[in-house]
């Protein structure tokens, strides 16, 4: 449309100029029809040569006038052509600039967020409507001062009980030196406000007012339900760990008496069905101790109530007398237990009994996962910086992500399904984890459904008190005693 508008201006322009020629031609023609009859008649009456002079006179006069009228003629259009075209980019340009202040300031007002911007004298230059609702001021007018928005707050009482002359120069001061900066403010009214300020190249600063009143509440209300989240379960683990040893004292005394019982020390029964009871009783028993066994160490784990002794531990003798709790379970399915560890016994320092769990709940649960005429192998090697690294790996049923994230959480399963065929509570995996990390160790699992898992188990050299750093190799029945390093 603008490029149309310059064309039509052009061909106007070209029009005037062709007729302000044409125009001072005809006048010259004009004058010299009415000059030249003129010199033919004052040739008749005056001498030839007189005339003749005169005429030549007139004639280059007529020239000169010819051609002076046509340079203006041609200079005078062109000259208020430009002058036009002048006025017009200035007139578009100012359009531009009405439409960009427009586009400017509708976005300032949809933008959601309140804006101000004041200039390095402090006065008012741009706002939305949005930094008024906030700060709940009047409309104010462009060059409203800095200091005048200021006392009208102190004044009203939004910054309390402070002397506004005062309070308002010092923040003054502060609003142009501590720039850029952030900060949340609560008005009286309980609009809680989010604060960003920059400055701008020409001294002015720029200040954008969130309103993060409903963040805040969702925020605090989180806050409360989490500690109250956790208030019930430390008050949980607590009461478990406080009274682990009530549950288990009458646990084994049944565990005990029928024991007895199933081994006749009083006499043979004379009703086998009985001694099917009490057999069934004895193994019930000896199921619900070791789920209750779990539970405690859980409760403890997380109370952080978890006390582990210091004391060298003899790594093969460990998986030994662990590779022989579980064989009778991998025999019953044909499962191969391969022990890769070395001959000579390797000592760390920590928890025998802890670190017995962490082996036997691992070969446990690989025995427990794996098919049929499967496989499980168990080997130990010294890291680089003498800890014991202990990896088990089956090639049982195996787990995915997700699967294997909840089942690292307490009473959790990989899945239902396995829950239901292999039973367990889901402590296995998160005591086993809680055990490891009260080592100050590590515990990585690689698993991939219906190919297996690989558990790497990495525990740090520990160094107790009157004992050397370094790896352990315990002697051997026919070696002569030696001081022991610590792994």
């Amino acid at each position: 449309m603008r490029q149309a508008n310059r064309l039509i201006r052009k061909v106007r322009s070209a029009r005037l100029q062709h007729a302000m020629v044409v125009l001072f031609m005809l006048v010259v023609f004009a004058y010299g029809a009415i000059a030249l009859p003129a010199i033919w008649r004052g040739s008749e009456k005056i001498l030839d040569h007189m005339a003749a002079t005169i005429g030549v006179s007139l004639l280059i006069g007529v020239g000169v006038l010819v051609l002076t009228a046509g340079g203006l003629a041609w200079l005078l259009p062109g000259t208020l052509d430009r002058q036009h075209r002048s006025l017009a980019d200035q007139s578009n340009r100012e359009e531009q600039l009405r439409e960009q202040g427009a586009l400017l300031q509708s976005t300032l007002e949809n933008m959601g967020e309140g804006l101000s911007v004041f200039d390095r004298h402090g006065r008012l230059v741009a706002w939305n409507s949005r930094f008024l609702e906030l700060l709940e001021f009047s409309l104010p007018t462009r060059g409203t001062l800095l200091r005048d928005i200021l006392l009208f707050q102190a004044r009203r009482g939004d910054f309390g009980s402070v002397d506004p002359e005062n309070d308002v120069n010092k923040r003054i001061a502060r609003f142009y030196r501590n720039v850029p900066s952030q900060r949340e403010w609560t008005n009286p009214s309980g609009r809680v406000l989010h604060i960003r300020r920059r400055a701008m190249p020409d001294g002015a600063v720029v200040s954008v007012y969130s309103d993060i009143t409903e963040r805040k509440a969702s925020e605090e209300k989180m806050a409360q339900a989490w500690q109250a989240a956790e208030l019930a379960n430390r008050s949980k683990s607590d009461f478990l760990a406080n009274m682990s040893h009530e549950p288990r004292t009458p646990l084994n005394a049944i565990i005990g008496f029928s024991e007895v019982i199933c081994s006749e020390l009083l006499g043979p029964m004379r009703d086998k069905k009985y001694l099917g009871y009490i057999q069934d009783i004895h193994s019930s028993g000896l199921h619900l101790l070791s789920i209750i066994n779990d539970v405690l160490d859980m409760s403890k784990i997380e109370a952080g109530k978890l006390e582990l002794a210091s004391e060298i531990v003899t790594v093969q003798r460990i998986i030994a007398e662990s590779l022989r709790m579980v064989s009778e379970r991998a025999h019953s399915r044909n499962i191969e237990l391969v022990s890769e560890v070395t001959g000579i016994d390797t000592g760390i320092w920590g928890d025998e009994r802890a670190i017995k769990q962490i082996v036997l709940n691992l070969l446990s649960n690989a025995v427990k996962f794996s098919h049929d005429n499967g496989r499980v192998d168990i080997r130990t090697t010294l890291g680089p910086a003498g800890g014991l690294v202990l990896e088990v790996e089956d090639r049982g049923i195996g787990m995915s992500v997700e699967e294997l994230e909840r089942a690292l959480q307490p009473f959790g399963q990989a899945n239902t399904g396995a829950a239901r065929i292999y039973g367990g509570t889901g402590l296995g995996l998160p005591i086993t984890k809680g055990l490891i990390e009260a080592h100050n160790g590590e515990l990585i699992i690689d698993s991939v459904p219906d190919r297996g898992t690989r558990v790497r188990v990495t525990l740090p050299p520990h160094v107790a008190a009157g004992a050397a750093a370094g790896p352990v190799k315990a002697r051997l029945p026919n070696e002569t005693r030696d001081d022991r390093a610590v792994a």
